[in-house]
């Protein structure tokens, strides 16, 4: 028996790349982008800023948490060019002039961190939920630090090095 030759399947045209302007740790970003590229994507494979980890690519580990316009987000849950004209800050833009945001040097001083993995992302969220000014013990920061998982379970480390950084002006 013979076989028929499949039809050719019609090829769906790829959608153009959009511009999408972005202030990134300070400095003004021009990108060229896929529309479905997030913004995690963006950062880490278009601008090579690795500080910001990819863990379960679904909003669940808070390892990819940036700042976007001073709100901590899941980068990995946002479209880069939903964010145009946004002003974002990564892990690698909170240091100012070579001197460690309080939080990083925080982070240090209680050894908040063992693998390191989740370290950006706690701290960008930490730097948000400071700015939002809602946490006011202990048990308020566990609370709304949730959604950033630490494997290794340096929880309290992180709630101390939190605290430190609230106590700072």
């Amino acid at each position: 028996m013979a076989r028929k030759k499949a039809a050719a399947q019609p090829t769906i045209p790829r959608p153009e790349k959009i511009a999408v302007a972005l202030i990134i740790n300070g400095v003004e970003t021009q990108l060229s982008l896929a529309p479905w590229t997030t913004l995690l994507d963006a950062l880490r494979d278009h601008l090579d800023l690795t500080g910001t980890k990819k863990g379960c690519d679904h909003g669940q580990c808070g390892a990819c948490t940036v700042l976007v316009d001073g709100r901590r987000i899941n980068s990995c849950l946002m479209l880069a060019v939903m964010q145009d004209g946004a002003t974002v800050t990564t892990i690698e833009g909170l240091a100012v002039d070579s001197r460690l945001h309080p939080l990083q040097q925080a982070f240090i001083d209680h050894d908040a961190f063992q693998c390191g993995y989740c370290t950006p992302g706690q701290i960008c969220s930490a730097a948000g939920l400071i700015t939002e000014g809602k946490a006011k013990s202990a048990d308020e920061i566990r609370e709304l630090m949730s959604g950033n998982i630490c494997r290794c379970g340096a929880y309290p480390n992180i709630v101390a090095a939190i605290q430190q950084a609230m106590e700072q002006p």
